[in-house]
């Protein structure tokens, strides 16, 4: 929902929003414009990342950028000013108050505590000062030099926009975390953007040679270096953002829902065939085919089969409230940490449908532009931990659910088939469900189910 006041007739100001789902505060990742830029109603002006997701806010109204209040990297609580957009350019000076109320002064812009302040969660609470601003002398809109400060405060410096060096927020997040200057460093990336690797072989140590000694003794070994001034032996990364609601929802997850979990090593050969057949099936022409959606597949055809497991706990109320929908979430790995976006109304859909929904869910989430909405309301996840070659593990429930399946590495191994050994595809699955609503019954129920289909998908027809 956007938010905005009215300042004067001339100035208008636009309100961070709450961009998903009750969130209090949100991380101004990147402006996309600076002061004097002219903007429309509907043009996005920067990226913010709230504890779900990073999303891009457009101006509700046309005008010109008169200030930005907040630099990349500030969090900024729900409903403060971000931005002050002159909407009546050319129309004279704005009045005093005006003025004074758009503007701003660079010192709020300073990252340490200033005294007297109590700190809050993320930032610093409001100064307790007993002096007052002294009212600004002269027009309202800032001139060159004030531009050329406010261009310095907001992370671009004194460069234009053109001149800024190309890199996506993350790797400006890791720069900026590793204190390296990213106009040093030279990109590799197509187009000339800088890379995450880019950014780490600024940041590696160098080889010193010590001063020769009287005599021309040789200098000290290239194999000796020196630490890194920026980091010393420690470096400190702030949690906030997506890791911050990570920490929180595991912690909450682990010390709330008691956890179970089964494994079974499963016989996947004829899965790993049927895939490489759907790869040639015209129907599944333009589909992203892959054992997940197998094994996603397997998944919804076991709560079918076991729908007491698609529930929550709802502690209030002192209930077990069973879903008749999945909303199946798929675990992704991004640059801004884990994110669990879902599938809506996965039961209802047929093997394509599927299959194009799990692709556009996955590409999306490593774009970084999976919305909070795609997050909310999931009931049960899948999580592939084989595509880092890991065998299995015991994951965490998704708060909120029942149930997630980790899917380990398949690999070729030796295996009894038919009274002989032979290599064949193998696989282990891990079922990690809360013990107050799933028994040990109903959770092996659903785990062997799933077994069952990978180790003969013709299962998929009969049971589907």
């Amino acid at each position: 929902m956007t938010t905005m006041t009215e300042t004067s007739a001339r100035f208008r100001e636009f309100k961070m929003p709450d961009v998903g789902e009750g969130l209090t505060e949100a991380e101004i990742l990147k402006w996309f414009v600076q002061p004097g830029d002219t903007v429309t109603d509907g043009q996005v002006v920067c990226e913010v990342e709230t504890a779900k997701a990073a999303v891009e806010l457009p101006i509700p109204f046309d005008g010109v950028v008169h200030e930005l209040r907040f630099p990349e990297g500030t969090t900024v609580d729900v409903g403060e000013v971000i931005i002050a957009v002159d909407v009546a350019p050319g129309s004279g000076d704005a009045p005093a108050e005006a003025a004074e109320t758009v503007q701003q002064p660079v010192a709020e812009a300073e990252p340490e505590a200033p005294k007297g302040r109590q700190p809050v969660l993320v930032g610093y609470g409001v100064a307790e000062s007993s002096t007052k601003r002294r009212a600004r002398k002269g027009p309202g809109v800032p001139g060159p030099a004030a531009a050329a400060v406010q261009a310095e405060i907001n992370g671009h410096g004194a460069q234009a926009p053109e001149s800024r060096p190309l890199a996506k927020p993350p790797v400006r997040k890791l720069a900026k975390d590793l204190g390296i200057d990213l106009t040093t460093v030279t990109p590799t990336g197509e187009g000339g953007v800088i890379t995450r690797e880019d950014v780490h072989a600024a940041a590696a140590p160098v080889p010193v040679e010590a001063p020769a000694r009287a005599g021309g003794a040789a200098t000290v070994p290239a194999s000796v270096t020196a630490p890194p001034a920026q980091a010393g032996r420690e470096t400190r990364i702030p949690v906030k953002g997506v890791r911050k609601a990570i920490a929180q929802a595991m912690v909450g997850s682990a010390f709330t829902a008691p956890h179970v979990t089964e494994f079974v090593t499963v016989d996947v050969t004829r899965t790993m065939k049927l895939v490489a057949e759907l790869k040639e099936d015209k129907d599944m022409a333009g589909v992203r085919v892959n054992p997940l959606l197998i094994v996603a597949k397997a998944l919804l055809v076991a709560i079918r089969r076991n729908p007491e497991i698609n529930a929550t706990w709802d502690e209030a109320a002192q209930e077990i409230v069973q879903k008749h929908y999945v909303n199946l979430g798929i675990a992704a790995a991004t640059p801004r940490g884990l994110i669990v976006p879902n599938i809506k109304d996965a039961h209802d859909k047929t093997l394509p449908q599927l299959g194009e929904a799990l692709g556009e869910l996955v590409s999306t989430a490593r774009e970084g532009k999976t919305s909070p909405a795609a997050m909310a309301g999931g009931t049960v996840t899948i999580t592939n931990v084989g595509v880092f070659g890991v065998d299995t593990g015991t994951p965490i429930l998704n708060p909120g659910e029942s149930a997630i399946l980790a899917v380990g590495a398949i690999k070729l191994q030796p295996w009894v088939h038919k009274g002989k050994v032979k290599p064949r595809q193998v696989t282990t699955l891990a079922l990690s469900f809360d013990h107050r609503l799933v028994d040990g019954e109903l959770g092996s129920k659903v785990l062997a189910d799933v077994a069952a289909v990978l180790e003969q998908p013709k299962r998929l027809i009969t049971w589907a």
